[in-house]
């Protein structure tokens, strides 16, 4: 007879609703990560750099992606690695390259569409920035202006009569273009103002990686505050959990493997860059700390034979009122523990060798998980997971929590199940 799922209270909810109000942008995930990582002992080591056989907790950063990994004393070289993927990046309004415009006495900022968000619900929202400036000495400098700063106005319904009726259909180029302000727009109001806020000089500033957000703070929901309503849950309760798990691993001392935690930027357009998952980043991570220890190409190969990696997403919870959308026999609910994601035509990695790891994790951890796959009339999403298998030749398994609203400015999910997730990967890391 199964055990009974484990209870949790909701401080690691709570902390994950504060560290994703603290990272807005894939830049500021990655720094509030490494911070955590610093705290714990590890310390940073540089791709330029030649890296030493010194046992403990390392990382590394790229832009918005982050590895650690840590090494136990006295791992040979071929020792295997544990993996828990994620990704940084959210879809979102980014800042265009010539930022401001404006029409009709309305300072306006030129945004460009990135990954595949719900554009509705960034209608009528106070609206942050920020992101990263890039100086001229080669240097970059977070920014982020955490206040209601922009808004995307809605037309009245007395101007589209018929929008409740028909739809709304909005143009991406001329309809999602925020304000900011009254009167001319004039080049470089935009960045004199942001680079004025992080304390630079304006005629330092050489480039810029800039997106709106949502401001307004995750808050718990419903009757007993069961739900937990938040921005950029995807993916961001993932790398959360993902960095409680390595560094709760670490603590217990209990380490078979090597673990590794894998954060990787621009997933929602499809991982194809030098911080995406479809990039050499974490193969070469790999690689270099076999070598470092000692080790040959004959190790590295018996290294990643034994490596098992568990790609951590969100997934789609039933939602009540399109229950038809979801596969009849496969009904993720909040609160039910992690999903296991399954699609045979490998938009998920997930095979029946990879749902033994994880429902053994699951299990030691004692905690409930579920199965989803996707309506067969419908297509399904993908993930970092086959991609990662598929580079690294590496054993991979797809997961995550249930949500409703994803792609949204503001989604939803189970407010227990984020520690339920953090709780398995934690065993997976150590069992």
């Amino acid at each position: 007879m199964s055990k009974p799922p484990r209870t949790f209270d909701r401080t690691h909810t709570d902390d994950l609703a504060a560290f994703v109000q603290a990272a807005p942008s894939p830049y500021h995930v990655v720094a509030a990560v490494a911070a955590r990582l610093e705290k714990a002992g590890f310390r940073r080591v540089t791709e330029t750099d030649a890296w030493d056989a010194e046992a403990g907790g390392k990382y590394v950063l790229r832009g918005g992606a982050v590895i650690a990994w840590y090494v136990p004393e006295g791992a040979p070289p071929e020792t295997p690695f544990r993996v828990i993927g994620a990704h940084t990046d959210s879809p979102n309004l980014r800042v265009k390259p010539r930022p401001d415009m404006g029409t009709a006495g309305w300072r306006q900022v030129a945004v460009e569409i990135y990954g595949g968000p719900l554009l509705n619900s960034w209608l009528d929202r106070d609206l942050g920035l920020a992101g990263r400036l890039s100086l001229r000495d080669g240097s970059t400098a977070l920014v982020d202006v955490d206040r209601p700063l922009l808004r995307v106005a809605q037309l009245a319904v007395h101007l589209d009569r018929g929008v409740n009726d028909t739809g709304l259909n909005l143009d991406r180029q001329r309809h999602l273009q925020p304000l900011w302000g009254l009167g001319d727009a004039h080049d470089g109001d935009l960045i004199d103002f942001l680079a004025a806020e992080a304390g630079l000089d304006a005629d330092d500033v050489a480039g810029w990686d800039l997106m709106a957000y949502d401001v307004q703070p995750p808050a718990y929901l419903g009757r007993d505050r069961e739900l937990l309503a938040c921005p950029r849950l995807d993916n961001q309760l993932s790398v959360h959990a993902c960095t409680a798990a390595l560094l709760a691993a670490v603590e217990s001392g209990d380490l078979d493997f090597i673990p590794v935690l894998a954060a990787f930027d621009h997933e929602e357009n499809g991982s194809g860059s030098d911080t995406g998952a479809q990039g050499p980043l974490l193969g070469n991570v790999m690689k270099r700390s076999v070598h470092a220890r000692g080790g040959a190409y004959e190790d590295r190969l018996r290294a990643l034979a034994g490596t098992v990696h568990v790609s951590s997403d969100v997934g789609h919870a039933v939602h009540p009122n399109y229950a038809e959308k979801h596969d009849p026999t496969h009904h993720p609910r909040a609160n039910g523990g992690p999903i296991l994601k399954t699609n045979v035509n490998q938009r998920y990695s997930t095979d029946g060798v990879g749902r033994a790891v994880f429902a053994a994790a699951c299990e030691a951890a004692g905690v409930p998980f579920q199965h989803f796959v996707s309506h067969n009339a419908m297509p399904c999403g993908t993930t970092i997971g086959p991609i990662t298998a598929a580079r690294h030749g590496i054993k991979t398994v797809d997961i995550g929590v249930p949500i409703l609203s994803m792609h949204s400015a503001r989604e939803l999910c189970g407010a227990d199940d984020p520690a339920y997730l953090a709780a398995a990967l934690t065993a997976f890391l150590t069992a």
